[in-house]
């Protein structure tokens, strides 16, 4: 039986818990399927992204387990992106 969301119906806003997570493989090309409002670094290193309103911004000496954000995410580059296990919170 899958666990019950006590929360499925409560308000969704750019603060509020994550619904879900994905990996993020960077891709100069290709926009993340879907846009993330955290990025959490497994390993360490520089994160480039691009917003959701088209800025390339890039985050250097992030830690792992690090989290960034909040903001709205469409693309992490590859080039520039040297840090690991990226996850972001949709």
């Amino acid at each position: 039986m899958p666990a019950q969301n006590r929360f499925q119906h409560d308000l969704k806003g750019p603060t509020s818990p994550a619904i879900d997570l994905m990996a993020i493989t960077p891709s100069d090309s290709a926009d993340l399927s879907s846009v993330v409002r955290d990025i959490r670094v497994g390993g360490d290193g520089t994160v480039t992204v691009i917003t959701a309103a088209g800025a390339e911004i890039a985050f250097a000496g992030c830690v792992a387990g690090e989290r960034l954000g909040p903001f709205f995410v469409s693309r992490v580059k590859a080039t520039g992106t040297t840090a690991t296990g990226l996850v972001g919170y949709i």
